[in-house]
């Protein structure tokens, strides 16, 4: 690995003289060495970051609890028309991390971090004030755009604070955020909706004002390495926007246009074909809008294909196990949402002691084990769910535990994978492998659903063959685990990766 010998001006990151490309995988992976941020500060740092994680995926859950109540409001919209409030964000989101990503390692992570949380507000306001349906979807298109500038900055920004062996502890917390954002979402937006569904939007402005402050005077200032100048790839990121929003669509449409239909298949083979374009395109630029140097990175390439494995199942079983509670056992809304509170539950204690776990057992057995763990969660229902949900606690809870234990060791590692990426490129890997989350949670619920027959209370045998596909797609991202760096102690006590491995940390 490089060793940076400068740093870039007006950058509180050090650059090495040379922007080099990743390793193969035949050698050491290259990755940032930045100063980390000495004292509390680097854990204000993250706080900020934080936030940022928190709001964008408050907002997506919340909205969907309030979607009956926004509908109310707009009784003369059509329910297609209204799934726009919804699917506008997600499939804008989806869509621009990538070029969101590239954008901020041009510019900066600090500027794109403050601009994004601005706009974020600015958009919360309008969703909040917005007079006709309209106007509230071209709000939530530019919330969509904030949140795909802010999520992969938010993390890019975080990481260097931190030294290597504290790295899995930040990427513990920020997952541990993002999972009280998912388990308090329902309940926020439940709440909220009861009053009026416009306070899910202007709760925002506050928390936003108050992050941006923070964010001024504690993110460091960030640009591009000092004598680096950075094309511009327009073509490019107009076929990754147009070839991922086409895939997005063609996910989140599907259950409604219907998975057969000429809509469906022709947004899929768009996004397919797109897809092509934008992988030779990048092949030939000088400096693509997605260095494929990325993905000679071993340990980055099976993060973000174990991340995309990890989200199918975890996109498969949540919505699963909604509609065994909802549809099987005949459970209310509210008491499906108390049901599956264990599993963030979890998520959030094991994901706040995930950097001692994995300072004990080493990057890729602790996402070996949490891949497993979360496979053997609905292997669980699989052999003991029964029909009438009366034995909950033994037939069900242990397999949510499961599934956030494994949730818990098996996404910090993961995500700090962006930290192996030089500092040019760290908003970029984060942006892909956020790309794999949403991506792959999409694909997720689009593969219950075609499972399911697209049943609105599919049986429990059909459910059943959810939660193989959901247990069989953790294992694979477990395998991808197995790419990650062990560590071994060395005869003077110091922790160092093996000479095997394709990770190497300073």
């Amino acid at each position: 690995m490089t060793t940076p010998s400068s740093k870039a001006q007006g950058s509180g990151v050090p650059a090495p003289d040379t922007a080099p490309a990743p390793d193969t995988s035949d050698t050491p992976d290259t990755a940032p060495a930045p100063d980390a941020v000495p004292g509390r500060r680097r854990w204000l740092i993250l706080a900020v970051a934080s936030t940022a994680q928190f709001l964008a995926v408050l907002d997506m859950i919340a909205v969907n609890i309030a979607f009956p109540a926004i509908g109310a409001d707009f009784r003369s919209a059509s329910t297609a028309e209204l799934s726009w409030v919804l699917n506008a964000y997600t499939i804008v989101l989806a869509a621009l991390l990538v070029p969101a990503g590239r954008l901020s390692d041009a510019i900066g992570g600090r500027r794109s971090f403050l601009t994004g949380i601005a706009l974020f507000g600015l958009a919360s306001l309008a969703c909040g004030a917005a007079p006709g349906l309209g106007t509230l979807i071209v709000a939530r298109v530019v919330q969509g755009v904030a949140a795909a500038v802010l999520v992969p900055t938010s993390l890019s920004l975080a990481l260097p604070a931190f030294p290597p062996r504290e790295r899995a502890t930040a990427v513990g917390v920020w997952t541990a955020v993002s999972a009280v954002a998912a388990s308090s979402g329902p309940v926020a937006g439940g709440l909220l909706a009861a009053s009026d569904w416009r306070w899910i939007f202007l709760i925002n402005p506050p928390v936003v004002l108050l992050a941006w402050v923070a964010g001024l005077r504690l993110l460091p200032p960030t640009g591009p390495v000092r004598g680096e100048r950075r094309r511009l790839d327009p073509l490019g990121t107009l076929l990754v926007l147009l070839g991922t929003g086409a895939l997005t669509t063609a996910c989140v449409e599907a259950a409604d246009w219907g998975y057969g239909a000429p809509a469906t298949l022709g947004f899929l083979a768009a996004g397919l074909v797109v897809g092509a374009l934008a992988v030779a395109h990048v092949r030939r630029h000088p400096d693509p809008v997605v260095d494929p140097a990325l993905f000679r990175t071993r340990a980055f390439t099976a993060a973000a294909l174990g991340l995309l494995s990890y989200f199918l199942a975890y996109g498969s079983a949540l919505l699963a196990a909604t509609l065994l509670f909802t549809g099987v056992w005949g459970w209310s809304p509210a008491g499906a949402g108390l049901a599956v509170t264990p599993w963030p539950l979890t998520v959030l204690v094991v994901s706040m002691l995930s950097g001692r776990i994995v300072r004990a057992l080493g990057e890729r057995t602790a996402a070996i084990v949490g891949g497993l763990c979360f496979a053997a969660g609905p292997l669980w229902w699989l052999l003991l769910a029964g029909g009438d949900g009366a034995h909950y606690a033994v037939e069900f809870m242990p397999g949510l535990v499961l599934t956030g234990l494994g949730a818990g060791l098996y996404q910090p590692v993961m995500f700090a994978a962006a930290g192996l990426l030089p500092a040019r490129q760290l908003s970029l890997g984060s942006g892909v492998l956020m790309m794999s989350r949403q991506g792959g949670s999409a694909l997720g619920v689009a593969a219950l659903v075609v499972i399911t027959g697209g049943a609105a209370r599919p049986g429990l045998d059909a459910l059943r063959a959810g939660w193989v596909f959901a247990a069989a797609t953790a294992a694979l991202a477990a395998v991808a685990g197995a790419a990650l760096r062990t560590r071994v102690r060395t005869d003077d006590g110091e922790r160092r990766g093996s000479r095997t491995d394709p990770i190497r940390h300073h």
